[in-house]
């Protein structure tokens, strides 16, 4: 049961933050002005020199806002794991302090001054406040922090702008020079410079979209991402040292994001489930030349210990029945697409120890089989309702499709009758967040108590997956539609829900009418009558003709 006094304790605690934000001093001009912190980023790998309380910092690798980095402060019921640094200052000098954070109810501030917070949980957010120091204060201690027993915050490219204090270093570093961009997508620019030069050395680079500072790094590179598609922007790039001293702006360059998400044009995959795992297998060449269907989605691609993919976690990655399946499917002209995950069994997404290293894994199946594209199928509490595991699943991604030019990926994950829920409305947002690229959100309309009405509902969760995709992303409706996938189940669902092939007529006329990307079903093996029989794994439960929800299916062109 859960305490009445947290809540009223809690507000009237935010009440006294909002309160020291109110009286702070406005923000002064930056045009001089210099990050004095050192490690803003945590792209040194390290706390160092933040320290936090109760042990409760580390540095990680998603989610990040800029960079390959971020602090995590893992807050417990007795200590809310803040993460300080001391740094000089000038007396009488006003400073502003600014920073991206994430979590329920994160802080930031100076220790003795001013605070501000917000709470964001599924995305990263600026946070800014500003201080004046005293007529003798030299040093300043900033401070992040999240709330008693509200979960793990997040904290990235903290900056506190102002003059440094101390030392007789004035002279500032000289400008970068030759900013260019070298590459785009729809939610990223990726951009270099030529390295500045200063007396005592250069300390890291601020980069800056009009008047605001968006990125802090510390080599003459950066990707800025969380960008909107078709959108000008205008960067530029300063240099600063040790002492505070801050260099002219480099040249500016303008840069339109892409449109969509660099989903190629005309991607479109009918590709119902296929499972050699269970449930009296199909011939996939049999199945190809009765339907005309070409794609597969093969299930499931699993951990087999130590983060190494083999199928189901027990089958070998190449040379078993799963190598022969695909190897019929490639010799009658038609390909896969694996789907790494499900609802059971040990996923490497929640196994592998960190993004990299689910991108590693990822990269020898797509290795393997020189594959074109690649579903995460996005279920359960291991996977879909833990936070870090869906960025490590997204940053992983992200990876993989970066390594491998025109490699397409699709996530996969339940949905209400009326769009995404919490978990799925989270797995959108962190994917914008962390620039992933997503080319496909598929969601699967069924076991979410739809009632008879299979059709209307599968629309209805389909066009609020619609809204959140605009929302998110800044999409229009024809490029929402074509980052959406509908994943459906052939006859009885596991919650008694009937789709008749009637109904998956009407389902497939509608995604071809709004030029979805992608229509699944699971699954192939139960796509054979047995009325009366039930939900089991090689028949639908419901009067039908063999292969006849996979005729249907390749009916699909978008």
């Amino acid at each position: 049961m859960r305490n009445p006094l947290r809540r009223p304790r809690l507000v009237a605690l935010l009440g006294s933050a909002v309160l020291a934000l109110a009286g702070a001093v406005a923000l002064p001009g930056t045009a001089q002005a210099a990050n004095v912190l050192t490690n803003p980023g945590f792209e040194s790998g390290s706390l160092s020199p933040w320290t936090c309380t109760g042990n409760l910092g580390s540095v990680v690798s998603s989610p990040v806002h800029g960079g390959s980095k971020a602090l995590a402060g893992a807050v417990s019921s007795s200590d809310n794991a803040q993460c300080s640094q001391t740094v000089s200052v000038q007396p009488n000098t006003t400073y502003s302090l600014s920073g991206w954070v994430r979590g329920s109810y994160v802080y930031l501030g100076v220790n003795g001054g001013a605070s501000t917070w917000t709470t964001s949980p599924s995305a990263y957010s600026q946070l800014s406040v500003s201080f004046t120091t005293g007529a003798s204060q030299t040093s300043a201690t900033i401070y992040v922090h999240g709330w008693y027993a509200q979960g793990t915050y997040y904290a990235d490219d903290i900056s506190l702008d102002g003059p440094g204090g101390g030392g007789s270093d004035t002279q500032a570093p000289s400008a970068p020079s030759g900013l260019a961009s070298t590459g785009k997508t729809s939610s990223s620019v990726s951009l270099k410079w030529n390295a500045s030069t200063d007396n005592t050395g250069v300390t890291g680079y601020d980069v800056y979209s009009g008047s605001n500072k968006v990125l802090t790094v510390s080599g003459a590179s950066a990707t800025v991402s969380g960008l909107s598609p078709s959108t000008a922007y205008t960067f530029t790039v300063r240099a600063r040292d040790a002492a505070g001293n801050t260099s002219g702006a480099s040249n500016s360059v303008s840069v339109t994001t892409d449109a969509g998400s660099g989903n190629p044009t005309g991607f479109k995959q009918a590709a119902p489930y296929l499972y050699e795992g269970w449930g009296d297998p199909p011939s996939p060449s049999t199945v190809m030349s009765a339907t005309g269907v070409k794609w597969f989605t093969m299930a499931f691609m699993l951990d087999s210990g130590g983060c190494n993919p083999a199928w189901d976690g027990s089958r070998p990655l190449t040379g078993g029945v799963d190598q022969t399946a695909i190897n019929q499917i490639r010799a009658a002209g038609g390909d896969i697409v694996p789907s790494f995950g499900g609802w059971q069994g040990s996923k490497l997404g929640a196994n592998c120890s960190s993004a990299s290293a689910l991108a590693a894994a990822l990269q020898k199946v797509i290795d393997a089989y020189s594959l074109k594209a690649i579903d995460m199928d996005i279920e359960n509490t291991d996977e879909f309702e833990n936070e870090a595991v869906q960025a490590r699943i997204l940053t992983a991604l992200k990876t993989v499709k970066a390594n491998n030019p025109g490699l397409r990926t699709i996530v996969t994950f339940g949905t209400s009758t009326t769009g995404p829920t919490y978990y799925g409305n989270r797995l959108i947002e962190q994917a914008q967040s962390l620039g992933a690229n997503i080319d496909v959100f598929t969601i699967m309309p069924f076991d979410f108590g739809g009632g008879s009405d299979m059709y209307g509902s599968t629309v209805n969760a389909t066009e609020g997956l619609k809204a959140k995709l605009k929302s998110t992303f800044g999409w229009d409706d024809a490029t929402a539609y074509s980052h959406i996938g509908i994943s459906g189940m052939n006859g009885l669902s596991d919650q008694q829900e009937n789709t008749t092939p009637a109904i998956w007529t009407q389902i497939r006329d509608w995604a071809n009418s709004h030029h979805i990307a992608r229509l699944a079903f699971w699954s192939v093996n139960r796509d054979r009558p047995c009325p009366g029989g039930g939900v089991v794994s090689n028949c639908s439960g419901i009067s039908q003709s063999t292969w006849q929800f996979t005729s249907i299916t390749a009916g699909f062109t978008g």
